[in-house]
């Protein structure tokens, strides 16, 4: 174990059943891949800092699995990204998700809002502002409540079929008055992808095949709200790299204040496996 420090088990959520997949208009560039539904349940965040180095973290995965199932937590949907970080490569094996970035954002948590140099796997970080021990599942339960009860903005999400290795993506974003602001939002894009899994060579878990839902993928700011603004659209490109399978993949739009970290908003949404025009890419 390294000085970031390890847990027992991870108790984490994803995205859940609520985005509307649409195959219509199968055979043209331009057809509309998916919308997420602006009119579901509270949408919580949960983000899972993992990686295939860590000894604790398989139990992360299951659970994450299990909760992509089940949705426990009665009228929220939790959203998730497994996001895997890179400072367990240099102990034996390379996470194949792991990214500096995902890195970067766990320290950002740190920094600016939990304050206390305590970086670990796997780690959940719950709407940006509430973080808990994975093996803690009646502290990760009462997180989402709580998240839960806090007014959010409005985000839809909408993403269309663009080119081969492309999708376009348009995010819409309200804020009610009740919604509290500390300054400028920015709007997030991450692609998640489920049934993944890894048989890993080295490290704390060599010889073991490892199995992760909503691996993210890539997560980028792609536009920002002022303070001042209560509406915005957004629209952007999505990359989309050989390998990813279609079928499962996600994409999240996420409302993010910039200084607090807290996320105001999310929505997500699925991919159709019938929309030839994106699947036959390959």
């Amino acid at each position: 174990m390294n000085n970031y420090g390890r847990t027992a088990c991870v108790l984490v959520a994803a995205i859940g059943a609520g985005a509307i997949a649409v195959s219509a208009a199968r055979q043209e560039s331009s057809a509309r891949a998916g919308t997420s539904d602006p009119h579901s349940r509270p949408v919580v965040v949960a983000e899972l800092f993992t990686s295939e180095g860590c000894s604790s973290c398989p139990a992360a995965d299951d659970l994450l699995r299990e909760w992509l199932g089940s949705q426990p937590v009665p009228g929220v949907e939790i959203v998730g990204l497994g996001e895997h970080v890179d400072y367990w490569n240099r102990l034996g094996w390379r996470d194949p998700f792991s990214a500096p970035a995902f890195s970067a954002r766990q320290s950002a948590y740190d920094a600016a809002v939990f304050r206390d140099h305590r970086i670990y796997t796997p780690q959940v970080v719950i709407d940006g502002r509430l973080e808990a021990v994975g093996s803690d599942a009646g502290a990760l339960r009462r997180a989402v409540l709580d998240a839960a009860r806090q007014p959010k903005a409005a985000v839809e999400i909408a993403v269309f079929a663009d080119a081969p290795d492309r999708l376009r993506a348009q995010v819409r974003v309200r804020v009610p008055e009740e919604v509290t602001r500390h300054g400028a939002a920015d709007v997030v894009l991450a692609v998640t992808e489920d049934g993944l899994a890894t048989k890993v060579g080295g490290g704390e878990n060599g010889g073991r095949t490892l199995r992760h839902p909503a691996v993210a993928r890539s997560l980028t700011v792609v536009g920002t709200v002022a303070a001042g603004a209560n509406d915005a659209t957004v629209d952007a490109a999505v990359p989309l790299a050989a390998g990813w399978a279609l079928p499962r993949l996600r994409v999240v739009a996420l409302l993010q204040e910039q200084g607090s970290r807290r996320i105001l908003g999310a929505a997500a949404v699925g991919l159709d496996a019938t929309t030839a025009s994106i699947g036959a890419r390959r």
